[in-house]
């Protein structure tokens, strides 16, 4: 399993997402397979058999996010700094082409979430800007080809 860094405040969300998983979906479906299995036979059982398909995937998400924290590295916050782009910027990026800017936070792969302009580090677009300084300009290829970036602003 690869290394996933995180945040302190995305590792706690992991670990309580696995406390609620373990407390209380882990009993619920217990509770629906004794409940199915008190119904009789077994063999033609379709609330049985669902339940247990459920508690097969539960259990594997389960076994999934303990393997991602386990790997997980903290991001020390406090040795961040603007200096080029890192994972936990804030980038402010303009199209060369066509000037339009946009602005996105560069996260762990774990934290992605573009409806809050938060991009996996592992993506094309956060992958061409690491690294990079204020004023560079950056060619970063994107499913429709090549597109030139100008680094605008770099913020924590």
């Amino acid at each position: 399993m690869a290394i996933t860094y995180m945040t302190k405040e995305g590792y706690k969300k992991k670990m309580e997402e696995i406390a609620y998983l373990e407390n209380v979906k882990r009993p619920e479906i217990s509770r629906a397979i004794a409940e199915a299995r008190d119904k009789g036979d077994l063999s033609e059982n379709a609330e049985y058999d669902a339940a247990k398909e459920a508690q097969g995937m539960l259990e594997m998400k389960i076994s999934q996010l303990k393997d991602l924290v386990a790997n997980a590295r903290i991001l020390d916050e406090s040795k961040l700094n603007c200096d080029e782009v890192q994972i936990l910027n804030r980038v402010k990026i303009k199209n060369v082409s066509n000037g339009q800017t946009m602005e996105y936070t560069i996260v762990a792969d774990s934290e992605a979430n573009l409806r809050e302009k938060k991009i996996a580090s592992s993506t094309p677009i956060a992958q061409g800007l690491l690294g990079h300084k204020l004023g560079d300009v950056v060619d970063i290829k994107v499913p429709s080809g090549m597109m030139k970036f100008e680094i605008v602003e770099i913020n924590l």
